[in-house]
């Protein structure tokens, strides 16, 4: 690792310069043994724009933490220590910035932090559940396993999200080539058509006008619609960045037919998978709700566990708390009141979780197969009925000139 530093050689002359070391600590030695007093250090920032350290390029997948924490799991179990883990993994890793990342860890861990609070330091890329598992697990003296539910959690949401996620992909790619085909015929095809059709002086049916007022309109003004959407998107995309934004986009997302009980599914799925287990791993109840609701990934069910969290601190059951609610299905809520009597609520969740995966998965796959015909259909129908309002009439036109 490259580290940047301001130093005074024996003269009290100032040094600037850059050395290559493991850690910063090693960094530090490495400069006091050429007899330079060290005032300032610190990572080096490249500034190529092509560097993977430049923050449009720091990012971590889900995929990449699901390995990393089983390769952690497999490491404290075959009685590695902390520190040699994350020096390991710093160095194994193929990700330059988790590489940055776990040696900023294993730095923490070698001036005796604990690793959570080595974790808690990089939210980007260790949420706060990863870190209060992560706790929990130091605290009971089992990290192992820990790692072990982290990496088996993670792959589960990995898989129904992406499930879910490429499901959409495909009518996005269908519905994006539909308004390129249809651009590309009302701005190219279509006025080279209805200027014959003009020319031959004949009387232009309402549905053929309407086709080349919409084509004169993007051949003219073509360029400002585009600014147009433009600006339009680039204030969609602030207007998500606000708090009421992305509660009027959730609660759209939810109110959208099919699509929003696909989405009430998934996040039902993820509160109660992630509720089960960091009660497994003994992280306290109100705790975990506080927890669950700031990696749900809604701004609607967050404010619901919020007020659950805050009606739970009240003397309020879990059960009690979430039926007021009418997004929680009263299914969810029955069995957690069972699962609170029972003593068993850990697994009751468990069981709700898997319950709720296979209607994500149902419901992705009924909506792939119901969204490949029906898109194909659509298509056909937007471009035949376009082909047809101007081809019909250029057809009479050649019937009366025969």
């Amino acid at each position: 690792m490259l580290f940047s530093y301001h130093a005074l050689d024996k003269d009290g002359h100032e040094r600037d310069g850059t050395v290559e070391a493991l850690s910063m600590d090693v960094a530090v030695s490495t400069l006091q043994r050429r007899g330079l007093i060290v005032s300032s250090i610190e990572p080096a920032v490249k500034k190529s724009i092509l560097n993977v350290e430049l923050g449009l390029f720091k990012r971590v997948s889900n995929k990449e933490i699901v390995i990393l924490s089983r390769q952690i799991a497999t490491l404290f179990e075959a009685q590695v220590s902390a520190l040699r883990i994350f020096r390991l993994l710093a160095a194994e890793v193929d990700n330059k910035y988790l590489s940055e990342i776990m040696t900023q860890v294993a730095d923490d861990l070698q001036g005796g932090s604990p690793i959570s609070k080595a974790m808690g330091r990089h939210p980007k890329v260790f949420t706060g559940f990863y870190v209060n598992m992560v706790r929990s697990g130091e605290e009971s003296g089992k990290l192992s396993e820990t790692f072990g539910y982290l990496a088996d959690y993670l792959d589960r949401t990995y898989e129904v999200m992406s499930k879910a996620q490429n499901a959409l992909i495909y009518p996005a790619f269908v519905i994006g080539v539909f308004f390129v085909v249809m651009g590309l015929m009302l701005t190219l095809v279509i006025p080279r058509i209805s200027a014959i059709l003009k020319d031959s002086g004949q009387e232009i049916p309402f549905y053929t006008q309407i086709v080349i007022s919409i084509s004169d309109a993007l051949v003219q003004y073509g360029f400002l619609i585009l600014i147009a959407l433009a600006v339009a998107a680039f204030f969609a995309y602030r207007s998500l960045q606000t708090p009421d934004g992305r509660l009027f986009f959730d609660k759209l997302k939810l109110d959208f037919p099919y699509i929003g009980d696909l989405y009430q599914k998934l996040y039902l799925s993820r509160i109660a998978d992630n509720f089960a287990t960091m009660l497994v791993s003994g992280v306290p109840v109100v705790e975990s709700v506080e927890i669950t609701a700031s990696v749900v990934g809604s701004s609607t069910y967050e404010l619901i566990l919020k007020q659950v969290g805050e009606d739970v601190k009240g003397g309020s059951s879990i059960s009690d708390a979430l039926g007021r609610h009418a997004e929680i299905p009263g299914i969810m809520t029955a069995m957690v009141r069972v699962g609170e009597e029972t003593g068993e609520l850990g697994n009751i969740l468990t069981t709700l979780a898997k319950f709720y995966r296979r209607e994500v998965t149902t419901a992705v796959d009924t909506l792939v197969d119901l969204i490949e015909p029906l898109m194909i259909v659509i298509l056909g129908l937007g471009v035949g009925t376009l082909l047809a309002s101007v081809l019909i009439p250029i057809y009479n036109l050649a019937g009366s000139i025969s």
